[in-house]
């Protein structure tokens, strides 16, 4: 993927070295089946997550860390990624008459972080907290994507990114309370929102090259990496390797096959307008 040289908009709140209250450490991985459970629930509701692993949903006293552009090739590449979100993102609200406004930050840290959804944990994985409008990433997750979830390559971990920004972008929209609507389970609310945020993430695939001045943009391989990455954290795919079954009842994120083809109709179109997943009557 290229991305070296791209646009930074230094929109980064750098926790890394900071514990759970500011305080250099910090906290180890919760017990490995709660680890497990939030590193597969993979950015859903963190409201839920949160409770899932005792810290409760309450809101957390916030620290603020290194703020601006990273100086380390991790960091930035979060840093360009993000801008270049933003850049499409920008032109797409322009497009239907409104004003985009990007997260208040996207939050790197490890181990642990408050948030105003509760307190963070690195076992979460990578979310969203529409209570700040803050994206939250451990670095380490890129580990565990590629060992764990076999979803190698940078574009993989672009693709997580424009994910967890596809959920601010419902967040203005107002489709993100929609998540908790409707039937529950594969045909459920959450399993629409998660398909449209990565539908979404697919939108800004196609149009961050034209957008950044061909600064960040797919190269040979990226696609089939990001369509791995999508596959790779389907809904069957992890209950078949922790489980050894399918149980639809517990979908919250779709399938191996639906998040593929979310994220390719977002990729081809180039439009949002094309991952109304609400109005779908067939995932």
């Amino acid at each position: 993927m290229r991305w070296r040289g791209g646009q930074r908009s230094g929109n980064i709140d750098d926790r890394r070295g900071l514990g759970p209250t500011g305080a250099v450490g910090g906290i180890g991985l919760v017990g490995i089946i709660v680890a497990l459970v939030g590193i597969f629930v993979f950015d859903v509701d963190p409201g839920q997550m949160l409770s899932i692993v005792g810290q409760g949903g309450a809101p957390q006293e916030q620290v603020v860390g290194r703020q601006g552009s990273p100086e380390d090739e991790a960091g930035a590449f979060v840093d360009v990624i993000e801008t270049s979100t933003t850049q499409v993102w920008t032109e797409l609200f322009s497009k239907s008459g409104q004003g985009y406004s990007p997260p208040e930050d996207v939050v790197i840290y490890d181990q642990a972080t408050p948030t105003a959804c509760g307190q963070g944990q690195a076992a979460m994985g990578p979310f969203y907290c529409p209570g700040d409008r803050k994206v939250y990433l451990d670095l380490g997750f890129w580990t565990e994507l590629e060992s764990r979830f076999g979803a190698k390559g940078e574009f993989a971990r672009a693709y997580v990114i424009a994910h967890e920004i596809g959920h601010h972008v419902q967040n203005l929209t107002g489709s993100l309370g929609k998540a908790r609507a409707g039937a529950q389970g594969a045909d459920g609310g959450q399993v629409r929102v998660e398909l449209q945020a990565d539908c979404y993430a697919g939108v800004w695939a196609a149009r961050a090259s034209a957008l950044s001045g061909g600064e960040v943009a797919l190269e040979q391989g990226d696609l089939e990496d990001g369509l791995g990455a999508a596959a790779a954290v389907g809904d069957d795919t992890i209950q078949r390797r922790t489980q050894g079954r399918v149980v639809p009842d517990a979908f919250t994120h779709g399938t191996a096959e639906q998040r593929m083809r979310w994220f390719r109709r977002g990729y081809e179109t180039g439009d949002p307008n094309s991952c109304d997943t609400f109005a779908a009557r067939t995932l």
